[in-house]
C-alpha cells in the first residue's frame, strides 16, 4: 500500500507557526526550514501581513515578525477559533499563554 504525502497544515499554517517560534529568521531561513521556495515564503508573508495575522518590523537590515494570536481562523467552520488556539495546540505559547478562543 502506497503511503500518502498529505499533511494537516498548509504552507500558510507552517510559515505562521515557524514565525511564531522564530520571529527574527530571514525569509531564506524560513524557506529552507519549512521546505518551500523563497518566492512562496515571500508571498505567504505578504498575505499574512495584508490580512492582519502578522506584523513586520524593521530591525537594522533584518525584519522581525510578530503574530497576532487573537485573529480568527479563516474557514467558516473554524472562525470561532483563533490562530492562537492552533499555535497553542502545536505547543507554542501565545501572549499570556492562554488560549485565544473567539466564542
Amino acid at each position: 500500500m502506497k503511503k500518502s504525502n498529505w499533511t494537516f497544515l498548509t504552507n500558510h499554517g507552517r510559515v505562521l507557526a515557524y514565525i511564531a517560534r522564530h520571529p527574527q529568521r530571514t525569509t531564506q531561513e524560513i524557506a529552507q526550514d519549512v521546505g518551500i521556495t523563497l518566492r512562496a515564503v515571500q508571498k505567504i508573508i505578504a498575505e499574512l501581513e495584508a490580512d492582519g495575522y502578522i506584523d513586520r518590523h524593521r530591525e537594522g537590515r533584518r525584519n522581525r515578525y510578530s503574530v497576532h494570536p487573537g485573529m480568527p481562523m479563516r474557514h467558516p467552520l473554524e472562525q470561532r477559533y483563533s490562530v492562537g488556539d492552533i499555535l497553542k495546540g502545536l505547543g507554542y505559547k501565545t501572549g499570556n499563554g492562554e488560549p485565544n478562543r473567539r466564542d
